[in-house]
């Protein structure tokens, strides 16, 4: 009982100094608000995910046959003035697997590549062109902006200044005035638009004046948090 009384004595007193403490101390008053930019973006780049399989009893055939589409559709690629640095092989494999039906094995072949296409212009042509010279699947596209920094720098002067506002209405309703940042915490990310994952059908030259890219429009968002002094 002794020892538990101790105790309790103990932390009363850490309890009562720390109270002493704060209130010897100057309490600042301070609002906490939260803000979000948000910045509409008309996308000016595709990255384009592609790749050819082909398949064979034989690993050597399957192999051979693939990279010489491969190498047609590179050569097309750069035949669409596409430089270097915007394409870059992804995935290369080559794997065995059984044909229950048929009762056979098979050997799988397969490539994918990555073009970062920065004339969107050229899309529906590209993309007709990488089918007929042998693409027989797309893996993915995705739509991007050559100035998300710029567009992120934005939308963080957006969120700052809602903060700001927030604080100015809470203050004013309060009869107070809102004085410097003390805290701020950013929080923030892209919501880029995706096309999922699909397998292409093969299209003729006839349909290129047929419209297949929807840009839409990125939303670059940013979301802070600022703790202002309150006078």
């Amino acid at each position: 009982m002794k020892k538990m009384s101790i105790m309790f004595a103990s932390i009363l007193m850490t309890t009562t100094a720390i109270v002493a403490q704060d209130n010897h101390g100057v309490i600042a008053p301070q609002i906490q608000v939260n803000g979000i930019g948000k910045v509409s973006v008309t996308p000016d780049k595709v990255i384009i995910r592609v790749g050819v399989d082909n398949r064979d009893e034989t690993a050597a055939v399957a192999k051979k046959t693939n990279d010489a589409a491969i190498a047609t559709v590179i050569k097309y690629i750069k035949s669409m003035k596409i430089e270097d640095k915007d394409l870059q092989t992804q995935r290369v494999s080559l794997y065995k697997s059984r044909d229950y039906e048929e009762k056979k094995d098979y050997f799988t072949a397969s490539q994918t590549l990555t073009i970062t296409l920065t004339d969107v212009a050229k899309y529906e042509k590209l993309m007709i062109g990488l089918t007929e010279s042998g693409i027989n699947k797309i893996e993915g596209v995705d739509f991007q902006s050559s100035k998300t920094a710029m567009y992120e720098a934005e939308a963080r002067t957006l969120a700052v200044k809602e903060a700001k506002q927030k604080a100015t209405d809470y203050a004013n309703a309060l009869g107070q005035k809102v004085g410097k940042a003390i805290l701020v915490s950013d929080s923030s990310a892209n919501s880029p638009i995706i096309v999922r994952p699909m397998y292409m059908m093969k299209a003729s030259a006839g349909d290129m004046n047929d419209q297949t890219l929807a840009l839409g429009e990125l939303e670059v968002v940013s979301n802070v948090s600022i703790s202002f002094s309150l006078e």
